[in-house]
């Protein structure tokens, strides 16, 4: 049975739309069977001719123009000079033919005013919320963002948008855990002696200084992303894949997750980057990108160790950074077992093994220890490597798809949202109060020295 919905994207004059939120729509539409309103809301001038291209090019990104062209007749964009107007909300509500999946792709102070604004609004029955993130600038934001939401509609008819969680590579992090007795049985930090969850960027801002400006590297990347794989590397097996187990256990272990040692000036560390090449292209200092203001002192790269106090992983360093203008992409997860005893005759103990999993390609590598090629009485370093093809959908389709099916399996809940405020908040106090020093890297390097 072919599904109804109207999407009304507020905040549709913004790069996301452009750029990520209807190329991912094309690549759901393109393959899978929606009867779907696209419907555009923002300051910005644009007709309705203009909205209904955008869409085809979307399309044009991912398959073939053409088949956007049954979406288009429905398709409209409504000037709104002010999202959180109550009279022009609900003009809004009533251009839906169908049933609204309402899209906020506002920043965080934009989205509360307009859930504040849509109380007085009369909500058809089975509305959907899209939030993207941040949720909220802090814990008290986050809590009060929530409460809001839940006047509107329940907590399974929102959906807050992680397209990490969308990567079919990132959900591989599951099958490989609790599919293989190999992983399952050493996955503990009796065996394990850290796990490093890295995301670096060879971009620089592109064009972003605005929004980026008053985020940073742990606001975007560590806070929200990077603690939801977290919670997924970590997790006790659900005992069944749907939303409410899975979140559930993802919840749990961050509530278990801290700051290491509790200190967060001995255990964070902050940079951002000056003038610099990556590969062929030269990038000015971070301070001198436009729409930066140098006196925020808006880190660009971000590292933060935490521990997840629970008997299966108490006393484990889990490393999370990220950063951008690097010399190298980097996007792991990287397991790293403890030593084994010294073996006599091979000449000194074998060096740790490793397990790494790429979550944008998929690839899982595994550092193993084994006799020399040309000595068998000396160990070297192997490497074995299993590649795995990528999903048919973009990380935004996959998300959709369970917003247009009504699934918020791989959405953030509210407390889940909230637990990643508190952990990062003691960060962001020492850092705001310039107890960590903000260093400098060279664009295109792999950090300042010493990380």
């Amino acid at each position: 049975m072919t599904k109804s919905v109207s999407i009304l994207i507020l905040g549709a004059g913004g790069d996301l739309t452009k750029r990520l939120l209807l190329p991912g729509l094309a690549s759901l539409l393109s393959v899978h069977d929606y009867d779907v309103q696209v419907l555009g809301a923002a300051r910005e001038e644009r007709t309705d001719e203009q909205w209904r291209q955008l869409i085809r090019d979307s399309f044009g990104q991912v398959t073939d123009p053409a088949d956007a062209d049954r979406f288009l007749e429905s398709a409209r964009y409504i000037v709104t000079p002010d999202v959180t107007d109550v009279a022009r909300l609900q003009e809004l509500i009533a251009a839906c033919d169908h049933t609204p999946i309402i899209y906020f792709a506002l920043p965080p102070a934009v989205t509360a005013a307009v859930c504040a604004a849509l109380r007085q609004v009369d909500l058809p029955e089975g509305t959907r919320l899209a939030l993207e993130k941040p949720f909220g600038t802090d814990l008290r934001s986050a809590r009060a963002l929530n409460r809001l939401i839940a006047q509107l509609v329940p907590e399974e008819q929102v959906f807050r948008i992680d397209h990490f969680l969308g990567m079919s590579m990132v959900l591989n992090i599951l099958g490989l855990r609790f599919a293989n007795q190999l992983f399952e049985a050493v996955w503990n930090g009796r065996r394990i002696e850290r796990v490093e969850i890295v995301y670096d960027e060879t971009l620089g801002l592109e064009g972003r200084g605005g929004y980026y400006d008053h985020a940073g590297a742990l606001i975007d990347m560590l806070q929200s992303h990077l603690l939801e794989v977290l919670a997924l590397v970590a997790m006790e097996q659900p005992p069944k894949l749907n939303e409410v187990e899975l979140r559930s256990n993802a919840a749990q272990v961050l509530r278990a997750t801290h700051v290491w040692d509790d200190d967060p000036v001995a255990n964070s560390r902050r940079a951002r980057y000056t003038a610099g090449k990556v590969g062929d292209r030269s990038l000015p200092s971070y301070a001198d990108e436009p729409g930066v203001d140098p006196a925020l002192k808006t880190e660009t790269l971000a590292q933060v160790t935490v521990e997840i106090d629970t008997a299966r992983w108490r006393g484990v360093p889990f490393v999370l950074r990220s950063g951008k203008a690097l010399g190298e992409k980097v996007t792991q997860v990287r397991v790293h077992m403890r030593p084994v005893p010294e073996i006599p005759g091979f000449g000194g103990a074998p060096a740790p093994d490793s397990i790494m999993l790429d979550v944008k390609s998929g690839a899982v590598e595994l550092d193993l220890t084994m006799n020399g090629s040309g000595d068998p009485f000396t160990l070297e370093r192997s490497t074995l490597v299993a590649k795995k093809e990528p999903g048919d959908l973009l990380p935004y389709g996959q998300v959709l798809h369970g917003i247009l099916d009504g699934d918020p399996l791989l959405s953030v809940r509210a407390d889940m949202a909230e637990e990643c405020w508190r952990i990062m908040g003691p960060v962001l106090r020492a850092w705001k109060k310039d107890e960590v020093p903000l260093e400098e890297y060279p664009a295109g390097s792999s950090g300042p020295e010493g990380w």
